[in-house]
């Protein structure tokens, strides 16, 4: 796989879940089997707005030339891929969201993984 290939599933994925938490919040606290209230709804779309902005940056950078900011990039959505996997895993051995939440720790790994190996394996060529 290519970094821009990577960078675009990430994009797809952020946008469609930031527009649906922006937009819908209360709709997607109903597929995850949680009960909608307006201080969640609230934080809902604050979560859409971050990933809106998550989706953004890998779209925009998914035709950048190899740099430092690129290589910035690759590592600040490893680690935040990471921690959401981390989180969204324990979450759901903890039973707090239905079954499609698993959805949410599948992605999560996904794209930790990807950006790790751009981050650590793939060797990645500053041109000057």
């Amino acid at each position: 796989m290519k970094i821009k290939t990577l960078f675009i599933i990430s994009a797809v994925i952020a946008v469609a879940y930031g527009i649906a938490f922006v937009i819908v919040p209360s709709q997607v606290c109903a597929l995850y089997d949680i009960e909608s209230t307006p201080i969640l709804n609230y934080m809902d779309q604050l979560f859409g707005a971050a990933l809106l902005a998550i989706g953004l940056i890998s779209w925009f950078s998914r035709n950048a030339a190899v740099s430092e900011a690129q290589k910035a990039i690759i590592l600040g959505l490893f680690i935040a891929d990471g921690i959401g996997f981390i989180v969204s895993l324990i979450g759901q051995i903890n039973n707090v969201l239905g079954s499609l939440g698993w959805l949410n720790v599948v992605i999560y790994l996904f794209l930790f993984v990807g950006f790790g190996y751009f981050q650590f394996s793939k060797p990645v060529v500053v041109k000057s």
